[in-house]
């Protein structure tokens, strides 16, 4: 028996040596890895100044470009397009001609109407003017009638020839300005007609004088006037592009006509253009439930490039400070209603309160609270940790009611 009670007693102080050994390296170990995990949370604490600058406080806002500066050509004519006189991109001067057609059997009917009835309005106007002038004659006749007999005289006013000399001056006089405003409707009649000639007439003119493009049509096409699609081409008047933006109705207190904007085409790749604010509409309209209030921007400068209807976006700019305290804008939590930001001192993390002003994308105005120079910790997010503090550009982060996940705080 004594012999099995030491088998049994080595074998149990085996077992506890071999059980503290295991305590002890798990121990261990858990304590490296908290001192090397503390170590790379704060190897990773990034830091910035708070430095002084500039800021740009802006609005962004979606929309399209606009039709704007151009005139349509467009012609009611049908048949075959015989010639075309001008190149795209060409110059024109008012009344010269752009395109001629062939026009089949019922346009060219209506073609010789349209210049019947052009070359009838033409004729009442002629005619009123001959009438004008015999009126004309007319009324200055009975006037030196009244001057040389009646006036010369020296005829009381109640005398019955001095009644009747200014009478007949009086009458002729209010026929000669009747007659005036007879030609001045003639006048319109004959450009109406003239404008409903051309527009079935087998040759096209510039309406007005400047450069024609978008040149749609080609000899031996077929043009029918009579559909929806008349236009031949456009003349594009100076002025530079406008452009429709959409802003929200929490924005659209802060846009005034003549902030500056800068302006982005879809299209057009890394390029900017400049413009202002033209107008703002302060009524807007209700889509899905959403309001917009349309804004209209004026680009500085005009580019061949830019053509109506392309997508565009917009920064307006509302209000810029020079020599201010700047912070990156995810540097700034919130706690209950107030503004924070975590600043390093020596190697400790102190938060402190800050009042902040103007912020653009990627930074914030300090009001207070800071000092030049102080480093401000930026916050890294990871699923290590969390953070019940929310960035006062969003709910709860980046993103709406989301919690920031960050290392070494």
């Amino acid at each position: 028996m004594s012999k099995i009670y030491r088998v049994f007693k080595r074998l149990f102080k085996n077992r506890l040596r071999a059980i503290v050994l295991i305590i002890v390296l798990v121990v261990g170990g858990v304590f490296s890895f908290k001192k090397i995990n503390g170590n790379n949370q704060q190897s990773q604490v990034q830091t910035q100044k708070a430095e002084r600058g500039t800021i740009v406080s802006t609005i962004s806002a979606s929309g399209q470009v606009l039709t704007g500066n151009i005139i349509n050509i467009v012609s009611g004519a049908k048949g075959l397009v015989k010639n075309v006189y001008v190149k795209d991109g060409e110059k024109v001067v008012s009344g010269q001609k752009i395109i001629e057609f062939t026009l089949d059997p019922d346009a060219t009917q209506k073609s010789f109407s349209a210049y019947a009835s052009y070359l009838s309005a033409k004729n009442s106007l002629d005619s009123a003017y001959s009438s004008l002038y015999t009126l004309d004659s007319a009324m200055w006749a009975a006037n030196r009638t009244f001057i040389n007999d009646a006036v010369s005289r020296g005829l009381p006013t109640w005398d019955p020839t001095y009644i009747q000399e200014n009478d007949n001056w009086l009458a002729a006089e209010s026929k000669y300005i009747s007659q005036k405003n007879v030609i001045s409707q003639s006048k319109v009649a004959l450009n109406s007609a003239w404008m409903s000639y051309q527009q079935v007439s087998p040759i096209l003119a510039a309406p007005m004088s400047d450069m024609i493009t978008n040149i749609t049509y080609s000899p031996g096409m077929t043009f029918d006037g009579s559909s929806s699609s008349k236009r031949i081409a456009v003349i594009k008047a100076e002025g530079t592009p406008l452009a429709s933006f959409n802003i929200s109705e929490i924005d659209v207190s802060s846009v005034k006509p003549g902030q500056k904007a800068t302006i982005e085409l879809d299209s057009i790749a890394d390029k900017t253009f400049s413009g202002k604010v033209l107008n703002v509409d302060r009524i807007g309209s209700v889509t899905s439930n959403v309001t917009n209030y349309p804004v209209t921007i004026q680009f500085d400068t005009d580019s061949q490039q830019i053509l109506p209807n392309m997508s565009a976006s917009a920064n307006i700019i509302v209000d810029v400070k020079d020599n201010v305290l700047l912070v990156p804008s995810n540097a700034i939590q919130v706690q209950g209603t107030q503004s924070v930001v975590t600043v390093l001192r020596g190697k400790q993390e102190e938060t402190v309160f800050v009042e902040t002003g103007l912020f653009s994308d990627s930074q914030t105005e300090i009001v207070s609270g800071l000092s030049e120079g102080d480093e401000v910790v930026i916050p890294s997010f990871t699923s290590g940790s969390q953070s019940s503090g929310k960035s006062v550009f969003g709910g709860g982060g980046f993103g709406g009611g989301s919690t920031r996940m960050f290392i070494g705080r």
